[in-house]
């Protein structure tokens, strides 16, 4: 390669609704169980991938802090480059600059929109001409989520194939995002998942519910079934807190729990809000699109909650010309 190769993409953070939790123990990064997000349209990460034959290693610069060589964000992004570079040739190192628009490594899944841009730009960069389904692949052996983000609206993640299975249109609803800390997690969803596995009473029992749930979830998305597939998502996110917690691995803060307190409260009112929680302290409401803007203000009032990000599902990952 004689010559620097360019280029910039964007894609969007994703929230399961049936939650995966867990690995094989197998090669490849695979989830243990299978699951469905929501591509949000509110929460982007935007990365740009420069192979530069004057470099002397991987570069990266996250949200404006250049990072070592020697820490693990820079040392994933060079596992992935690296796999694109055996697959086209390449042989340049690359400059890697990359920027969330949203807390970073809190719960808000920055690694699935993190490495789903970062995928496709150095897919693109290295002159792959790859379909969205082999640039979901790759993205999911560094960050199983991320091959969800490639996509847009729902997308399934099942025996660690990413599948759209609705577009963006197919509820009207929202996605509200309470915002209890802008600071990272003390323990990454990778190392959670690996002791909840190792420790959890419950682990067995998630292996066997999980799928059910899943199953479950999409036929309700297919029917367009809205109290249906919001109390599906809310036992999910519930059920993997509590084998998580079980074997001493907790992301819940007491925000997080008046803030689901605040979710609850509102349904018995007649508000059809249900809350989802990730590995982190951040609560989602999922509500109707009609009722996001009361939601919102009320979970604006909770203690702890430092702000309320609302997101309309959104598109997958894409190049962005001319950056």
């Amino acid at each position: 390669m004689t010559a620097s190769r360019t280029a910039t993409a964007v894609a969007h953070s994703n929230i399961a609704l049936s939650k995966y939790w867990g690995k094989l123990p197998v090669e490849g990064n695979y989830p243990a169980v299978p699951s469905l997000s929501v591509t949000l349209g509110a929460m982007s990460t935007t990365t740009t991938v420069r192979f530069d034959p004057s470099l002397a290693e991987d570069t990266l610069v996250l949200n404006g802090e250049a990072l070592g060589g020697a820490t693990r964000p820079t040392q994933r992004a060079s596992e992935l480059l690296e796999r694109v570079r055996r697959a086209s040739g390449v042989t340049d190192f690359a400059s890697v600059h990359s920027a969330n628009d949203f807390p970073t490594a809190s719960g808000l899944a920055s690694s699935a929109s993190g490495f789903a841009a970062l995928a496709l730009a150095a897919v693109t960069a290295a002159g792959l001409d790859w379909s969205l389904d082999r640039v979901a692949d790759l993205a999911r052996r560094s960050s199983a989520s991320a091959a969800r983000s490639i996509f847009g609206g729902f997308v399934a993640l099942e025996d660690g194939v990413a599948t759209p299975v609705a577009p963006p249109s197919a509820l009207a609803m929202r996605v509200l995002v309470c915002v209890t800390t802008e600071a990272a997690k003390t323990t990454s969803s990778t190392d959670g998942m690996r002791h909840t596995q190792d420790a959890s009473p419950y682990y067995a029992a998630w292996l066997q519910d999980a799928p059910k749930a899943h199953a479950q979830l999409r036929a309700a998305l297919a029917q367009g079934d809205w109290p249906r597939l919001g109390q599906i998502a809310e036992r999910s996110a519930l059920a993997m807190h509590a084998c998580a917690m079980a074997a001493g691995v907790v992301y819940m803060t007491g925000a997080t729990l008046a803030a689901l307190a605040e979710v609850r409260t509102m349904r018995s009112q007649g508000i059809l809000a249900y809350a989802t929680i990730d590995a982190g302290p951040h609560l989602k409401c999922l509500v109707r699109e009609a009722d996001a803007e009361q939601a919102r203000a009320r979970l604006a009032q909770v203690a702890g909650v430092i702000r309320v990000l609302e997101s309309a599902p959104g598109q997958g990952a894409r190049i962005v010309p001319g950056l």
